[in-house]
């Protein structure tokens, strides 16, 4: 900065306020000012400014990287947080490196709140997290901790799935669930509320997968290497129905001729024409607003009592479910 300040003669308080945007240089100076950063090649210290700062206006992220419709969210959140002046830093959970990784080196970064995306941690390890900073958990029902929530209706999105199957008149309807965690534990209850309400108890039958195409595979050679297909299967999420729809596909069973196959998110891949899959919106976009709305509230407004917001989900028909035949 005292390069750019001797290269227009100015001070580098004078620059500074350029580089802020904040009001009160005039045009002129403004464009002095530019002009010599863009010939210096001057970048800011973001590292320095942190350290100057008692503010970092910096919201963590906990992304699994093996999700589409994660990922979706960190864009959408990208977004949401720039419109009210706040950056993101992004911490990946994988096979190798779990969920409290993932959070220390948020904190370590000194981001002031964080977004976890689908967290699987037990309640009481999220509340500990939140008397750190503010927590905002994204897609899961958390019971027993005081922190933020931001998710859709999962048994609801499910039921409209099982709706739509049924109104198609499909009644051996299968379940791929995607594990223990309390999504998948949301989805499943709501796969066995909607085929009771349909009278269609006897015919539940869950099939344990794991949320990805890989389970979604090993799902589809259970069911033909048992001889007994259902009609119409529901995946844990769009990967599971992906995995089904290759496997099946190379088993040479028609979907949706033979077999319709829905799944839940409406990631990127699902709307693609080779797979055409028929899913839940999660409604990515909005999702990522009301996270970040609820992180910046518990920082620059005070909130201190922990919100719930549950999204409607909205099934999306597509080509890979039909009338039963």
């Amino acid at each position: 900065m005292e390069d750019v300040a001797a290269r227009v003669g100015m001070s580098t308080a004078s620059v500074s306020l350029v580089l802020r945007n904040v009001p009160g240089p005039s045009e002129r100076t403004r464009h002095r000012v530019l002009k010599a950063v863009a010939e210096l090649g001057y970048r800011s210290d973001r590292t320095a400014s942190l350290l100057a700062s008692r503010r970092s206006r910096l919201l963590g992220v906990m992304v699994d990287i093996r999700s589409p419709f994660q990922a979706e969210l960190v864009e959408h959140l990208h977004v949401a947080a720039e419109e009210v002046g706040y950056d993101l830093v992004l911490s990946t959970q994988t096979r190798t490196r779990d969920e409290a990784a993932a959070v220390e080196t948020l904190l370590a970064f000194r981001c002031e709140a964080l977004i976890l995306l689908g967290p699987v941690a037990p309640a009481p390890v999220l509340a500990e997290f939140d008397r750190r900073v503010p927590v905002v958990a994204v897609g899961r029902r958390i019971a027993g901790a005081d922190l933020d929530v931001v998710r859709t209706s999962d048994g609801d999105g499910v039921g409209q799935t099982v709706d739509h199957l049924v109104g198609l008149g499909h009644s051996l309807i299968a379940h791929v669930d995607g594990g223990r965690g309390g999504i998948a534990t949301d989805r499943r209850r709501g796969y066995r509320a909607a085929m009771g309400r349909h009278g269609l108890d006897a015919g539940i039958r869950i099939l344990r997968g794991d949320g990805t195409e890989k389970g979604g595979e090993e799902a589809a050679r259970h069911f033909l290497d048992s001889g007994d297909l259902p009609t119409a299967v529901v995946a844990y999420n769009d990967q599971s129905a992906i995995g089904l729809l290759a496997a099946f596909g190379r088993a040479g069973v028609d979907v949706p001729g033979t077999m319709s196959i829905a799944g839940y998110d409406d990631d990127a891949l699902s709307r693609l024409a080779c797979f055409d899959l028929t899913t839940v919106s999660q409604n990515a976009e909005e999702q990522a607003r009301q996270a970040v709305a609820a992180a910046v509230e518990r920082l620059d407004h005070g909130r201190a009592a922990p919100r719930e917001i549950v999204l409607a989900p909205c099934l999306i028909e597509r080509g890979s479910t039909a009338e039963v035949r």
